[in-house]
């Protein structure tokens, strides 16, 4: 089964949970080519993407486009999708319970793509592989997690509040090319990176649970 085809199945099969949260709302699951070796993620849909049931298709999502197509790459290249799948209510924040019950989804949609590089859009994407990164610190640099390299960058929607915030969106944006061909190295965050897990000396052990590139 080709990746496409993998995405879709996990997209039926979430579709179907009942037990996730904010089901009132539409599922955006995701987006894009999934064999570019790039991933986009924000941190949960807005009005507009909940309408469209597609991510970032609002100002923010326009802006992101632009910010792409500046770096002379395409929104069809990219694969564009969000932490938790579901508009939070008044557009609030998305809740640590919210974060948790999506996370299982997006690791999979994650293993499915296995892009090379995963440009994180605003802290809680940025946190949820670098939980004690600040984006204002750490936006901009690659750190290798997982053997992947996490790239924070501003929210868009964020960029948009002011100038200042809008350059420093597109100063990070310009780095992105030379972060894919590893121009730039990727930093190894013991103090930021969430640690894996580690097994216990008691026995008995448990069981282990079963589980057109850019460059």
């Amino acid at each position: 089964m080709d990746k496409q085809h993998e995405l879709a199945a996990l997209e039926t099969a979430m579709a179907a949970d009942e037990t996730l949260p904010l089901r009132d709302a539409n599922l955006v699951f995701g987006e894009g080519n999934p064999e570019g070796g790039i991933m986009f993620i924000g941190e949960a849909p807005g009005q507009n993407e909940d309408r469209l049931k597609r991510p970032f298709v609002g100002r923010g999502g326009q802006l992101l486009d632009r910010m792409i197509e500046s770096i002379g790459w395409h929104r069809p290249d990219v694969y564009i999708t969000n932490i938790v799948k579901r508009r939070p209510p008044e557009n609030r924040d998305p809740s640590p319970e919210e974060i948790a019950a999506y996370r299982p989804w997006l690791a999979r949609q994650i293993e499915i793509v296995d892009p090379k590089i995963i440009v994180t859009l605003g802290r809680f994407s940025m946190n949820y592989f670098l939980p004690l990164a600040k984006i204002t610190r750490d936006r901009g640099r690659g750190f290798l997690v997982d053997g992947r390299i996490i790239f924070p960058v501003l929210h868009p929607a964020a960029a948009l509040r002011s100038t200042e915030m809008m350059h420093m969106l597109e100063e990070d944006f310009q780095k992105l090319p030379a972060a894919v061909r590893g121009d730039i190295p990727a930093e190894i965050p013991p103090s930021l990176a969430m640690p894996p897990a580690r097994e216990t000396k008691s026995r008995p052990k448990p069981e282990k649970p079963s589980q057109g590139s850019l460059f």
